[in-house]
């Protein structure tokens, strides 16, 4: 209030008097917050020269009735499985039994405007983005039918190093059709470049969809649902051996590396366990495409968990969820799911070498190949090379 009085200091009115001036406070409100109730007085002013000025707080804005870290935890509850006649009463026992405004009726109100916020954050113009690499991934959730409702999610990192939610729509499973839905439009909301590199795990529809939309986008598969998969197919009292073997595949320092311990995985298994050898050999080579990328980026490209820890607590919920979400409510719920928890998100490691991918520069077990150069040359060639230019000299 100080600072807004300030401005209008030099102000004055017909009878030389100061324009601008306090006068007294609106009527005192309740604000929901994560302590309780707390009740609010905001002061107003006068404005003598009656020309509509008036004061607007940035940090209680007119009519909220919910601090955001409250109205953040509805969608959580909603997917929790609790009904809007329930949240009344769940509310009273986090933050009091006084808690008010918020019946049955401001969550449906909340709901709508989700779903609208939801419309127009799909409509926005991404031409001016560019996104460097993209992890993609399908999650279920028990609705009101017999169906279970596959939400298709995509994060990229953008050439800052940010990592964004680029797109999230509902679909029919996971096939090609409704992942290259998806692509495309975004590709219509103005995404120019196709990004350098694509994580996901086996789910075939986004892979044959991808190069139709983005054919320049090289594949990387998810190292942790590959690992899932692979010891599935093998006896439980082998499983920890098995899953250490291939944690030495996708941890060793070059590719080479990588390659001895994939080879010595499949001579261990494939005799006695074919399926599970041949569940990881046929993927060898979007296993590895992560070494032709900045060793620095490594560990944000070798599996989709920006899009699993994001919903490690929300992805396959009990029967209980199905009597609270709906078709039509899933999706405006995960993305506000996904807005919330994007605000925690943390750059990756190493962002200055994002401008050397996009530029095409090539990596070699995770160093630019200029660098390699330079550390491979030993004393003896560096004297060779100079005593050359001195001969040519």
């Amino acid at each position: 209030m100080n600072e807004f009085l300030g401005q209008y200091q030099e102000l004055k009115d017909d009878a030389g008097r100061q324009a601008v001036v306090r006068n007294g406070y609106l009527p005192a409100r309740t604000v929901t917050t994560g302590l309780g109730d707390v009740e609010i007085q905001v002061p107003k002013v006068r404005d003598r020269t009656k020309s509509g000025i008036k004061f607007n707080s940035l940090l209680l804005p007119p009519y909220l009735k919910r601090s955001r870290s409250v109205e953040e935890v509805l969608p959580w509850l909603y997917l929790k499985g609790v009904s809007t006649g329930d949240f009344g009463e769940a509310l009273a026992a986090l933050l009091g039994p006084e808690a008010k405004g918020l019946s049955s009726a401001t969550i449906s109100r909340l709901k709508a405007k989700w779903r609208d916020e939801h419309k127009d954050w799909q409509g926005r113009s991404l031409k001016h983005k560019r996104y460097v690499y993209v992890w993609a991934d399908g999650i279920y959730f028990n609705i009101r039918s017999d169906e279970r409702q596959c939400i298709l999610v995509m994060i990229g990192v953008t050439d800052t190093g940010y990592k964004e939610l680029i797109g999230i729509s509902a679909g029919y499973r996971e096939s090609e059709l409704s992942w290259k839905t998806l692509m495309l439009k975004i590709k219509d909301q103005g995404l120019q470049h196709d990004p350098q590199l694509a994580i996901g795990d086996g789910a075939l529809g986004f892979w044959k969809a991808l190069p139709q939309v983005w054919p320049t986008t090289r594949k990387q598969r998810c190292w942790v649902h590959k690992t899932a998969n692979v010891l599935n197919k093998l006896p439980k009292k082998l499983q920890p051996q098995a899953k250490s073997a291939l944690w030495e595949i996708y941890r060793a320092e070059t590719k080479t590396d990588a390659n001895i311990a994939f080879n010595r995985f499949l001579k261990t298994y494939r005799a006695k366990y074919p399926e599970a050898t041949e569940c990881i050999e046929k993927d060898r080579d979007v296993l590895l495409a992560f070494y032709d990328f900045p060793a620095e980026h490594w560990q944000h490209i070798r599996s989709t968990n920006p899009i699993e820890s994001t919903f490690a607590t929300v992805r396959l919920r009990t029967d209980k969820t199905r009597g609270a979400v709906s078709k039509e409510t899933i999706t405006p719920l995960v993305f506000k799911l996904v807005e919330s928890a994007q605000k925690r998100w943390l750059r990756i490691r190493g962002f200055k070498h994002l401008g050397d991918v996009i530029e095409g520069v090539q990596f070699t077990d995770g160093i630019r190949i200029e660098e390699e150069k330079k550390a491979m040359a030993t004393p003896s060639q560096r004297e060779i090379a100079q005593q050359s230019e001195k001969k040519v000299a």
